[in-house]
């Protein structure tokens, strides 16, 4: 399929580029040598005779207030207010106000911000040293430039009085109180230059090449990161691309973008397996490693294996009808796939999560539609309703239109004619021949959503009854014997959609052996060829109920569902025909 609409999409203008890295060599020298500066400066502080020395520092196990709470950011509220509290946080940033005052940023978690005050009590220096009053926490201003020079993204322990701000903090998440720090340790220092600062980290990514750059580039990504630390608090950050978000992989997690993202993610997980659940569906591990190509296909991983070969499943679809005919009914499983295609697209992975389903069929293949069209709409309205902060963070990044769903009753489904009728009636110029027996193409599909969307005020629909040409050996034919093109028989096989985009693909599964078979030799596969020849020896040693199923692209769900520029981003750990770290 053509997806060159979609590489175009991802990626920055040559223009863009060179402006980026023109400005990060300006600034690379300057940060390069800030951050030297600040490193020294806190080197150069002697807390040997600082009264306040056992009040902040590098520390193992630091000593805090009996009174003082331990407490989450997240926590933190009204009830706190003038209360001593311990907080473990990264320090975001800071910056000195005087010698007698600095300011810092805390964060914890996903986007727990809050800021953080600290203020000397000890004046004067050397013999005019005066100490505050009985009961007044000791901080030198010493302290205060320790404190104030500590590396962004170190992890340390505060703690501090909750008090209220004269006014909103509106930088931070915590707006309405803010820490007045009596003590500071770190426990984990940062570099003083990141590989990609968080204001970066937080970007959107625009560049999913996964082209590993020659020493030279490597170079000026290095002065990429030391500008863009040197203008940490301006406005105009440079994004970085997809592989250096991929080699500082840490601070690519501790973005809130990329926290909502994944939050999202296991959202998405826990609707599927509950709802399905709760329909009497039963769980099962299907096998990654198994003795033959899954169906026969040729983009699989192969390994060696004890003196035998072994390959990478890229798909659980036999192990799913094993289930079946095993007698469990209803069976789900998430698990990852492998597939081996040299797909360099925003589209594709070489690994990716499934969310996959089988059940047997009383009546109608529709009814393993129902239960799909069931499954992803509890997706989307539950992520809508429990992740609504997150969707905001992830819009204020990568921005959207909000997802539009039909109404209960009201779902769309075409068939596969229809939806090239509509597009060759109402689509594009280009798609006017496109026919009836041929698969969509990337672009053909992204035009059909936008045509859908205009006309049925959805992005969600499902495409029903594709050609036999376009569907695996154990997709079922029609019974009507209904065909569509150049005589082409058409299956009870479909796909889901979101935005535009494939989500799902699914049907009735051929159950009885003889047509298994004849359906095989039809595509041209051997039905004595390892793999097949075991997975037609099971219905033939059984009767195996008709039944059928579907597999959902978790990666793709989060990604489409959020209207993110790849599935790269939706992934924990993206595998590409080019990246296998970290």
């Amino acid at each position: 399929m053509s997806e060159a609409n979609a590489d175009a999409s991802a990626q920055p203008s040559k223009k863009g580029a060179k402006k980026a890295e023109a400005k990060a060599k300006k600034e690379a020298a300057k940060a390069a040598k800030a951050a030297e500066r600040a490193a020294a400066q806190v080197a150069d502080i002697d807390l040997g005779d600082d009264p306040a020395a056992d009040n902040y520092g590098k520390v193992t196990i630091p000593n805090f207030s009996p009174d003082a709470e331990e407490i989450e950011l997240r926590n933190l509220d009204d009830s706190h207010e003038g209360k001593n509290v311990v907080v473990r946080a990264w320090l975001q940033n800071s910056r000195i106000q005087s010698a007698k005052m600095g300011f810092v940023e805390l964060r914890k978690g996903a986007n727990w911000t809050i800021q953080g005050v600290v203020m000397a009590s000890i004046t004067g220096t050397g013999a005019d040293t005066q100490l505050p009053a009985d009961g007044t926490p000791l901080i030198s201003r010493r302290m205060v430039k320790w404190i104030t020079a500590v590396n962004p993204e170190s992890y340390v322990v505060v703690e501090a009085k909750v008090k209220r701000p004269l006014e909103p903090v509106k930088s931070c998440r915590i707006s309405g109180l803010e820490l007045h720090i009596t003590k500071c340790f770190v426990l984990a220092p940062a570099p003083a230059v990141l590989g990609m600062t968080m204001s970066v980290a937080n970007q959107p990514v625009v560049n999913f090449s996964d082209e590993t750059p020659s020493p030279a580039d490597a170079e000026k990504a290095e002065e990429a990161a030391a500008a863009a630390a040197a203008a940490e608090k301006g406005n105009t950050m440079p994004s970085a691309s997809m592989l250096t978000h991929l080699d500082n992989i840490a601070m690519h997690k501790r973005a809130p973008v990329q926290q909502a993202i994944a939050d999202v993610r296991v959202q998405v997980k826990r609707l599927f397996r509950t709802y399905l659940e709760e329909r009497r569906f039963k769980e099962f591990e299907p096998p990654c490693l198994i003795g033959a190509a899954s169906e026969g296909g040729a983009n699989v991983f192969q390994l060696k294996y004890f003196g035998q070969e072994a390959y990478l499943a890229q798909s659980p679809q036999f192990y799913k009808q094993f289930e079946i005919a095993g007698g469990r009914e209803r069976v789900f499983s998430i698990s990852p796939v492998f597939r081996a295609e040299n797909s360099n697209t925003p589209r594709h992975m070489t690994e990716f999560t499934g969310l996959d389903l089988e059940m047997e069929i009383t009546k109608s293949y529709t009814e393993i539609l129902s239960v799909l069209e069931g499954v992803l709409l509890n997706i989307f309205r539950g992520v809508q309703e429990r992740c609504a902060e997150e969707i905001e963070i992830a819009r204020a990044v990568y921005p959207s239109e909000p997802i539009l769903l039909p109404e209960p009753g009201k779902e769309v489904r075409l068939t596969f004619a229809e939806a090239q009728k509509l597009l060759r009636e109402e689509g594009p110029e280009e798609f006017r021949n496109v026919r009836d027996d041929e698969d969509m193409s990337t672009p053909q599909e992204k035009a059909l959503g936008a045509v859908v969307r205009e006309k049925y005020k959805t992005d969600f629909y499902v495409i029903d009854k594709f050609p036999e040409t376009a569907r695996p050996f154990y997709a079922k034919l029609d019974d009507s014997g209904e065909t569509v093109g150049d005589n082409v028989r058409v299956t009870n096989a479909f796909d889901f959609f979101l935005r535009g985009q494939e989500i799902l693909s699914g049907g009735q599964r051929v159950h009885d052996p003889e047509e298994l078979e004849t359906r095989i030799r039809a595509k041209g596969v051997d039905p004595e060829s390892a793999g097949i020849k075991e997975y037609l020896t099971v219905f033939r040693q059984v009767g195996v109920p008709p039944h059928g199923g579907g597999g959902i692209g978790l990666d793709r769900v989060v990604a489409w569902l959020l209207a993110l520029p790849s599935v790269h981003l939706a992934a924990s750990y993206p595998r590409t025909p080019k990246r296998l770290l970290p």
